[in-house]
């Protein structure tokens, strides 16, 4: 993946402004000139609604670093600490099972960290590989059924059980040496999770599609998952035994996690911290979005520091997962009015409206509905055309999906003319009718339609992103009075010397980003890139010359936990009969 930053030619005269509307439908419907008249007029003047300015972006963040402050301090629902209070070296090493629960796959593997021995990987790398410093061996993914995701939390968990089973006997040499006694494993899941340590996690409430009780203990659902197993090995007759894999080992349980946390500790992991670089935020925007940073345990609720600090009292800072798209940290939204009405429409026929306003507008889950949503109210109310004559896909809800916005309405591959008659046979006419048809004009509006609605959500990432970092002051952003009263605004003569590298340059503060949204989706990385660039530059100079550069942790949520078991000491999980309980192993190799 490339890394974006704004032209040279943006930073002549004035502070750049925010990608304007014209750009956008421009460079995805080929409209030239200033688009007078006629349909490519009509377009933008219907999506005015979904444009941010460059000062309402700004305000945005700002707003978003003194909500997050707020929240952090106050609420007991939102912007949890984990059980992490120090992230990786990259001197960690050994041989760790790591298990990822997303919203539709579990990927399960085995994890080699290499330490320092194999040099770490270059900040300014821009193919996205995963870090030489990590190996991952015997993995294997499966989609998880609906059925699983219904409040059926013993199934769910003796499902996972079953295929960590099969990866772990994959392990297993057929003959030779004995298999080992025990198999340390780490697992990171898409939910909320509260815990206190780091091998114990309690499921928060969650409108992601997992139904589960929120009161489930995490760690004992997944061993009584595994533990079948051995029960079944142990009571199977000499004959049977000879058809079985060899005996699994027991499992330890010494990590769990959000993808959120994984993903920063993945990339803590393979990009140590240099003088003029440090890993500092972890970002996930994909089916959702969410984020996790490092944060003083002073700036915490305490009730929520309660239990890291009764384990670990010494502990100063603490990592923090935020759930910032729950309606608490989403006050910003609000007082700009940034909801337009399809926003409203979405939100109210959602399964819980008004619970996660960010997500309704940025989470991959959402986005081919609010496109839908409006491209049908465009295609219905500007240019007439009743709902028989659409197709089944842009009337009835959800039928319009992410993945077909970015494979092909959002492809740069495709010419309008290319991208009709991909739809004309993704998104059908109905045969019963002979009003409707897919053109290159009416393609040019889906596609238009579906860039504003990115770039919207770009825009808004990359004000919570800069918000939450200067809630945590790695930067500092003034309110838009506050620019005003020092006029700070740099002129043509003061900004002449700048040069795309100088915002690279003397310290970058590395935010590690995973998700199928920011890593996928047609250019959606570089917007955000652009606006965090802009935004930096509104709010005038940073101490130290700090810049924020995205970085890809590609499959965070599977190689951060295996990265976090190999932080661990101590403590561990075992499997005792029927019994699940804590035990000190004191001649642990790990301790």
């Amino acid at each position: 993946m490339t890394t974006s930053s704004v032209p040279s030619s943006s930073y002549d005269g004035e502070v750049p402004s925010m990608i304007p509307i014209m750009e956008i439908v421009a460079s995805t419907t080929d409209i030239e000139g200033d688009a007078d008249g006629g349909e490519d007029a009509s377009i933008i003047d219907f999506l005015k609604p979904l444009i941010l300015d460059d000062s309402t972006v700004y305000d945005l963040a700002y707003r978003f670093s003194k909500t997050f402050k707020d929240v952090a301090a106050n609420s007991l629902e939102q912007f949890f600490p984990t059980a992490v209070t120090r992230l990786p070296t990259g001197q960690e090493t050994g041989h760790y099972l790591a298990a990822y629960v997303g919203l539709s796959y579990l990927r399960v593997a085995f994890i080699d960290l290499l330490g320092p021995s194999v040099p770490a990987a270059r900040v300014h790398s821009n193919d996205g590989v995963a870090s030489p410093r990590v190996r991952r061996t015997l993995e294997k993914a499966w989609p998880i059924e609906e059925r699983l995701k219904k409040d059926n939390a013993k199934d769910l968990f003796a499902w996972i059980g079953d295929r960590v089973a099969e990866v772990v006997a994959d392990s297993l040499e057929p003959q030779g040496s004995s298999p080992p006694p025990s198999v340390d494993m780490g697992i990171s899941f898409c939910f909320p999770i509260k815990q206190g340590n780091l091998n114990e996690a309690i499921l928060m409430p969650t409108g992601k599609g997992f139904a589960i009780n929120s009161d489930l203990n995490l760690r004992e659902a997944l061993l009584d998952g595994y533990e079948r197993h051995i029960r079944r090995a142990n009571r199977e007759s000499a004959a049977d035994a000879k058809r079985l894999r060899r005996s699994l080992p027991t499992l330890r349980v010494v990590a769990i996690t959000n993808d959120t946390v994984g993903t920063l500790a993945s990339l803590a992991y393979s990009v140590p911290s240099l003088p003029n670089s440090k890993a500092v935020m972890g970002l996930i925007v994909g089916s959702g979005c969410n984020a996790t940073i490092l944060m003083s345990m002073d700036s915490l609720n305490e009730t929520k520091t309660r239990p890291v600090r009764a384990n670990q009292p010494d502990a100063s800072e603490v990592l923090v997962s935020t759930e910032w798209t729950l309606r608490g940290s989403s006050r910003p939204l609000l007082e700009l009015s940034i909801a337009s009405d399809w926003d409203n429409t979405l939100t109210l026929g959602s399964s819980r409206p008004g619970f996660q306003p960010l997500e309704y507008m940025v989470g991959g889950r959402y986005i081919g509905e609010l496109v839908r949503i409006i491209a049908h109210d465009y295609f219905k109310t500007v240019c007439g055309i009743p709902d028989e004559a659409l197709p089944v896909a842009m009337v009835e809800p959800y039928r319009l999906t992410t993945d077909l916005l970015s494979l092909t309405i959002a492809s740069l591959s495709l010419t309008k003319k290319d991208l009709a008659s991909e739809l004309q046979t993704k998104l059908p006419p109905r045969q019963s009718t002979a009003e409707w048809t897919w053109t290159e004009e009416n393609a040019g509006i889906l596609r238009a339609i579906a860039a504003t609605v990115q770039n919207r959500s770009a825009a808004i990432v990359a004000a919570a992103t800069t918000g939450l970092l200067a809630c945590t002051g790695h930067i500092h952003l003034r309110s838009l009075e506050e620019l005003a009263s020092i006029a700070h605004t740099p002129t043509k003569e003061a900004t002449s010397f700048l040069q795309p590298s100088d915002l690279r340059s003397p310290e970058e503060l590395v935010v590690g980003f995973s998700g199928g949204v920011i890593q996928h989706y047609p250019m959606y990385k570089q917007h955000v890139q652009r606006y965090i660039d802009q935004i930096l530059l509104r709010g005038g100079p940073q101490d130290g010359g700090k810049s924020i550069f995205l970085r890809e942790a590609s499959d965070g949520g599977i190689i951060g936990v295996g990265v976090l078991a190999g932080t661990t000491k101590g403590r561990i999980e075992t499997i005792t009969g029927a019994g699940l309980k804590a035990v000190e192993h004191k001649n642990d190799p790990q301790s």
